[in-house]
């Protein structure tokens, strides 16, 4: 399928006799006489690269270009400009213009710059291959995200790994604490041992000390043989007691005299049982509020928050969202057994501007929706099940940080592929070397291989 460019120019000379040049070069173009048609041809249709004069009316170039950074973040843009304005080049450059063409135009200068800006255009927007890459540098035990909410929590799930301190998780609905207390299980010295995952406000309120503790034949209605409990299960290992504030009071007692004692008494015995198991509790509720709210025991709460991960909400860490998108997307195709192509600007914008209040499940259950309808195509708009989803706010500066810092962390483990050659990485990556350099100094990627900037980044 030939490149899409878009061709704002208002001198309507020049603007046909681009468009023939280029289509009888194979590409197809759509023409704008003004910045105002361009922004609304921009956000009717896709397009892989847009090329615009900068002097024009009802919309300049330099607008249109600031503009096109939050409709169409991924899509490379040329501008032209007088050769008497070139400072407006350098501008438009520093806004996020991928290269400029001075007047009067020189066809051949045209084509080159287009071609290699098609080039570098498809790096970016070939968002399946790149965040791919580095959603699989940045999932710890499905953990994703490289913000620094998320870098600073899978730091403590490192240091957690190595010891049996009791942990305390608190967030959202839908943030991952399981996620997160399995990776504080199976990346430590506990990875060999049970880890057990208790919903304590999915059982029956008759019923949780049994289903904890254990308990003997006949000692309730129901009782026909005899069971270990939960602690029991785990012993040795991790028990992950979520939505621990459901809990009633008396059940809290018993689980503090565990928590001391290290021992369980199933119900209906006399005897205690020795159990050696690391607790990590979770909830969505403030516990210190339910202690001054006497629902919850303030020493147990002291017992339980020795080690404390807050986990932020998703609407606080979009950073994340492009990361978590691929991440999912390739979970489905490949449980589906379906081809999905990427996600189109317009979708992801429309994602990074919701405001998730199911967290990073509601994130996941729509890019599995999304997979179902979207075959041999990039998921679109209308795969989402948001209404208005791209009249939300402004978040163009979150999508275009999250690109560049995609941009940097790609482009430093094709360096470290290659040994830090920058010819061989510049190939691999399919620009110029040239090109190569000017990202260096644009994403400050170090060019010593011994920097420790370096090492910490690509770790």
């Amino acid at each position: 399928m030939p490149s899409k460019i878009l061709l704002v120019e208002d001198e309507q000379l020049l603007r046909e006799s681009l468009a023939q040049l280029l289509t009888e070069e194979g590409f197809q173009v759509v023409q704008a006489s003004n910045g105002k048609a361009g922004h609304e041809a921009a956000i009717a249709e896709a397009f892989d690269l847009v090329l615009t004069d900068i002097r024009m009316p009802e919309m300049d170039g330099l607008t249109l270009l600031k503009n096109l950074q939050h409709v169409i973040p991924q899509t490379p843009v040329i501008v032209i400009t007088g050769f008497g304005t070139v400072d407006s080049a350098v501008t438009a450059m520093r806004a996020g213009a991928a290269d400029y063409v001075l007047k009067p135009v020189q066809f051949d200068d045209v084509l080159i710059r287009v071609k290699r800006a098609l080039e570098f255009g498809e790096m970016r927007r070939n968002r399946s291959i790149l965040t791919e890459q580095l959603a699989s540098q940045s999932t710890f035990h499905d953990l994703v995200g490289e913000s620094s909410a998320m870098t600073s929590l899978l730091g403590l799930v490192k240091k957690l790994s190595g010891v049996t301190s009791s942990v305390l998780i608190v967030g959202e609905s839908g943030t991952g604490k399981e996620l997160f207390a399995r990776a504080i299980h199976y990346n430590g010295i506990t990875r060999e041992k049970p880890f057990i995952a208790v919903n304590c406000g999915a059982i029956a309120e008759s019923l949780i000390e049994s289903e904890l503790f254990g308990h003997r034949k006949g000692s309730f209605t129901g009782a026909i043989k005899d069971r270990i409990g939960y602690f029991e299960a785990a012993n040795g290992g991790t028990l992950f007691l979520d939505e621990i504030s459901t809990l009633p009071i008396q059940v809290q007692s018993s689980l503090l005299r565990v928590l001391e004692e290290r021992v369980v008494t199933p119900v209906g015995d006399t005897r205690p049982r020795p159990v050696d198991v690391r607790i990590i509790a979770a909830s969505n509720q403030d516990l210190q509020q339910s202690c001054r709210e006497g629902k919850f025991r303030e020493d147990l709460l002291y017992r339980l928050d020795v080690v404390r991960l807050q986990l932020p909400p998703l609407r606080q860490r979009r950073q994340d969202i492009p990361l978590l998108a691929q991440h999912f997307l390739s979970k489905y195709t490949t449980k589906m057994n379906k081809r999905v192509t990427g996600i189109s600007n317009a979708a992801m914008r429309a994602m990074l501007n919701h405001e998730w209040r199911g967290n990073v499940r509601e994130l996941e259950n729509v890019i599995e929706r999304a997979v179902i309808f979207a075959e041999d195509r990039d998921i679109e708009l209308e795969d989402l099940p948001f209404q208005h989803a791209g009249d939300s706010g402004d978040t163009g500066e979150d999508l275009k940080q999250a690109i560049m810092q995609f941009e940097r962390q790609h482009i430093l483990s094709s360096l470290k592929r290659h040994n830090y050659d920058k010819t061989e990485t510049a190939e691999c990556l399919g620009i110029g070397i040239s090109s190569l350099y000017r990202k260096l100094d644009e994403l400050r990627i170090p060019k010593d291989p011994d920097s420790r900037e370096r090492d910490a980044a690509v770790g």
